[in-house]
Formats: C-alpha cells, structure tokens, sequence
C-alpha cells in the first residue's frame, strides 16, 4: 500500500472528494483505509446497560486506498 498510518492524504473520488484528513488505521489485506472524520455513517446502538436508552453514533467507514493519495 502507499499509505500508513498517520499520513494525511487528499480523497480523489466520492462524497468527500478533496478533503484532507489523517488515516486512523490501514488494512493491508483488504486495501482499505479509514480517515478521521471521512466517509461516516450514522449506526444505531442498543443499549448496554439495564436503564440505558439506545443511540445513533456516527463511525468512520473503511475506504479503498485507490481513493486517495499523499498530501504535499
């Protein structure tokens, strides 16, 4: 792969196309990536607890390595 963790790169293609973020963690078997604050879906939680209430949390979702290149 041509990026590790804790590069910042740009986005090439999709929904984020051109911004810029830091890679959170690589994997290399699968040729993903996943950048901070990027490519995010909305995931509903149960509730853990006895008493607790259920939520939505907002996750970084992997995206390919293709997508996106080294920042200068």
């Amino acid at each position: 792969m041509h990026v590790k963790k804790g590069d910042t790169v740009v986005i090439l293609s999709g929904d984020e196309k051109g911004k810029k973020g830091k890679i959170v963690s690589a994997f290399p078997a699968t040729g993903k990536v996943i950048i901070e604050g990027m490519n995010t879906v909305k995931k509903h939680q149960k509730p853990r607890k006895e008493g607790q209430k259920g939520q939505t949390v907002e996750v970084a979702m992997p995206m390919y390595a293709s997508k996106v290149k080294k920042a200068e």
